[in-house]
């Protein structure tokens, strides 16, 4: 791998990326606002960068992810930000869920600097980012997207340049959209069978091989019978990505009925303070309306 790559925000997501490219024989250079994070990359073999712009000069290849547009801004744009220390033809590949025309304005701003940007949201939960084997949706420059392709087969299986920029956040909303719908029937249905007597672990048995089956279904059903909700993907970033939707959606005079249901659902559960749940525990908002709970 010949460029220098820099990773800035390691989550659930970002960690488990920036170790596979540490595997894959990328020269690292990690910064999390956390520095703790960075601790267990540093000790195989990753250089820890004190500041973002210090993390800029040093690599040529920069990614990015962190929860949502204002950060994006900030880390970008701040005093001491990655725009002050980016080298002449840097690319910054952002991998934050984020507004698509914040992003438009982001590759605009970068571009008067003679920086390069791919907007290239990831889907596939940490256990996606940890294997490998993330979908990445990406936009930007044909030859920019050329020049990320080796590292984003590093960290994704499925990697499609959908577009200019700001393509590829709006497939990644266009795929929250979808997550969204599928973990609100995933809830609506376990406590349907639940309600109605069924050996959960049998029905999801009888059902995943069918048309009922879904990447969901297999994932996350399993979860929410044992009452398991440890995040593949937090509510609070569930509702956020929504949130983006539902702004979209208004801008471009669309209907986003189940979006909006979901929506409210997740944004219910983050006022009893369950935010850093994951989003399969959507099924809790329903449990509370009917005072009933799956697998009990």
């Amino acid at each position: 791998m010949k460029e220098h790559v820099g990773f800035a925000g390691l989550g659930i997501m970002g960690s488990g990326m920036a170790r596979n490219l540490l595997k894959a024989g990328a020269d690292l250079t990690v910064w999390n606002r956390t520095p703790s994070k960075t601790t267990a990359l540093i000790a195989d073999g990753a250089s820890a960068a004190p500041d973002l712009a210090s993390l800029a000069r040093e690599a040529t290849i920069l990614f990015l992810c962190v929860s949502d547009t204002p950060d994006v801004e900030s880390v970008l744009f701040r005093e001491g930000g990655l725009a002050d220390g980016a080298r002449e033809n840097a690319l910054v590949v952002d991998c934050s869920t984020i507004s698509p025309s914040a992003t438009k304005r982001f590759a605009e701003r970068l571009s008067s600097r003679r920086v390069h940007l791919l907007d290239a949201p990831i889907s596939g939960g940490s256990e996606g980012a940890a294997n490998g084997t993330l979908s990445i949706m990406v936009g930007g420059e044909a030859d920019q997207f050329e020049r990320a392709l080796p590292y984003l087969r590093v960290v994704g299986s499925k990697i499609t340049h959908v577009g200019d920029h700001g393509a590829g956040q709006m497939t990644k909303l266009v795929n929250q959209i979808l997550v969204a719908g599928s973990m609100l029937s995933l809830g609506e249905a376990l406590l349907f069978a639940q309600a109605g007597g069924l050996d959960l672990e049998k029905t999801l048995e009888a059902v995943s091989g069918g048309a009922a089956g879904s990447w969901t279904l297999t994932n996350r059903g399993p979860q929410v019978i044992k009452r398991d909700w440890s995040p593949g993907f937090m509510i609070d970033l569930q509702e956020k990505d929504l949130r983006l939707v539902l702004q979209e959606a208004d801008e471009l005079e669309v209907p986003a009925l189940g979006s909006s249901i979901a929506f409210h659902l997740y944004r219910s559960l983050q006022r009893r303070g369950l935010g850093s749940e994951g989003n399969h525990a959507l099924v809790r908002a329903l449990e509370f309306m009917s005072d009933l709970e799956v697998g009990s």
